[in-house]
């Protein structure tokens, strides 16, 4: 035990004794001659947990309360099995140089709904949000969803069409592993059918417009939302701009933009632009638009970057870009080999864009299209679909190593149309290109579906 105890502010002299911080073998004497020296110390503070002023190297296997004191950990905070960490309503927890926090079992922070957030919140506030499900934190400007390493790579496709029918069903898989999709739940009402846009963070998905619910109806501006580590139905999130189908959206870690298509019953096809937070709910907001009208189209992201490919009635195959940090009209990037109906997907660096039609001739493609995201926009062949079928209005999702090309339309090259929906989901690598493989089914067959994951090529950035 210490021979000495010094308070702080306290004047002392030690003198030809050995010093030891958090240890009770000394090795070495504390020399002061003006300014202060340790030589080949043992250092390290440890032991004074309870007082106000010192760091713990560890808290570990213990119940840990932050109520009204002020607490801080200089090395890793971790809560073994059994024990449970308690972050009291209205503390503060502030991450600066902890590297890691591990919890074994239990962790309960602040909870409450959107409007239940603190009305001048301390920057490194962290809550639960029962609205979005979803673990948040103050970064001092605003409120942001935890994001966790290591995503699972499951990928979540919903709604859909299989002439006459419209599909409100969602199901998921897991794009790292292969196989067959399962049950997740079900869009609202409103929120299935086909062709709408698709957007998502590392935690949540979000589905925009469509067709639907029912044969004979004209489009919807509904927008339903989900978190995609869990399963169940969807829930509202708020309204689109316009009644649209045949558009499709794009994403970055916190803002997703989509276009809304085809305005049924009119006034037809439009350039318009909506965006939403995807962390909060309600309604959209306007983003600007494309650089021309059109549908049908494909669309993915990089980090900072969305990029929309081909649209009908436009049929000549165009690249639009837009940045997620910024609103106003997108960019013409590049041009595709097809004219539009293809399907889109990326990593961070390589977006995909599969399929598609050449109109009026030769048809339905079986063609797979790479493009660099940060590159000029040059557009290279990548490879072919899966056993040389066309696939026409299918859903592209990614990990940041594979994409999925989901069911669509299938037929031979060249036809005049498409002749059957399938439920067949191939994969590409994005590193190697060539022909697609077989990955596994969907539990029906369709087309015109809506997808998302919580590890596409947007995620990382803005």
């Amino acid at each position: 035990m210490p021979s000495y105890r010094i308070g702080f502010g306290s004047d002392f002299t030690l003198k030809n004794q050995k010093l030891g911080v958090g240890t009770d073998t000394a090795s070495a004497e504390l020399d002061i001659r003006g300014t202060t020296s340790f030589n080949d110390a043992n250092l390290g503070v440890s032991t004074f947990s309870s007082y106000s002023g010192f760091s713990a190297q560890e808290y570990t296997n213990t119940d840990l309360v932050l109520g009204s004191d002020e607490y801080s950990a200089t090395g890793d905070i971790v809560v073994g099995i059994g024990s449970t960490f308690v972050v009291s309503v209205g503390t503060t927890v502030t991450v600066g140089t902890v590297e890691s926090v591990s919890i074994g079992t239990h962790f309960s922070p602040p909870t409450g709904d959107i409007n239940d957030r603190p009305e001048v919140p301390v920057e490194g506030t962290v809550r639960f949000n029962r609205d979005l499900n979803t673990l948040e934190f103050y970064n001092g400007i605003e409120w942001r969803q935890f994001t966790v390493n290591g995503a699972s790579t499951r990928a979540v496709v919903g709604g859909g069409y299989d002439n006459p029918v419209l599909y409100s069903d969602l199901e998921y898989f897991s794009i790292s592993s292969g196989g067959h999709a399962v049950s997740f739940g079900d869009m609202s009402s409103d929120g299935g059918g086909r062709n709408g846009g698709s957007m998502s963070s590392s935690t949540r998905g979000v589905f925009a417009t469509g067709y639907g619910p029912s044969p004979g109806s004209t489009g919807h501006n509904v927008i339903d939302y989900i978190t995609i580590a869990s399963t169940g139905d969807a829930i509202d999130f708020g309204d689109a701009s316009g009644k649209g189908y045949t558009g499709n959206g794009c994403s970055s870690s916190t803002r997703g933009v989509y276009n809304l298509g085809y305005i049924a019953p009119g006034p037809n096809y439009n350039s318009t632009l909506d965006y939403v937070e995807i962390a909060t709910v309600g309604s959209r907001a306007d983003y600007g638009d494309l650089s021309a009208i059109g549908g049908w189209n494909g669309a993915t992201a990089s980090p900072t970057r969305g990029f929309f490919g081909g649209f009908y009635p436009r049929n000549d195959g165009v690249i639009d870009v837009i940045k997620f940090a910024s609103t106003g009209t997108a960019v013409e990037f590049g041009t595709l080999f097809v004219n539009y109906g293809n399907s889109a997907c990326s990593n961070s660096v390589r977006a995909i864009f599969a399929g598609g039609t050449h109109y009026p001739s030769p048809g339905y493609s079986t063609g797979i299209q790479s493009v660099i995201m940060a590159s000029d926009g040059t557009v290279h062949d990548f490879g072919e679909t899966y056993d040389g079928n066309l696939t026409y209005s299918s859903q592209g999702v990614a990990s940041q190593t594979r994409g999925c090309i989901v069911a669509g339309w299938s037929g031979s090259s060249g036809g005049s149309g498409p002749t059957t929906e399938v439920n067949t989901i191939q994969e590409i690598d994005f590193n190697s290109g060539g022909r697609a493989t077989y990955f596994g089914d969907l539990r029906k067959a369709k087309s015109a579906l809506k997808g998302v994951s919580d590890s596409h090529g947007g995620l990382g950035g803005y």
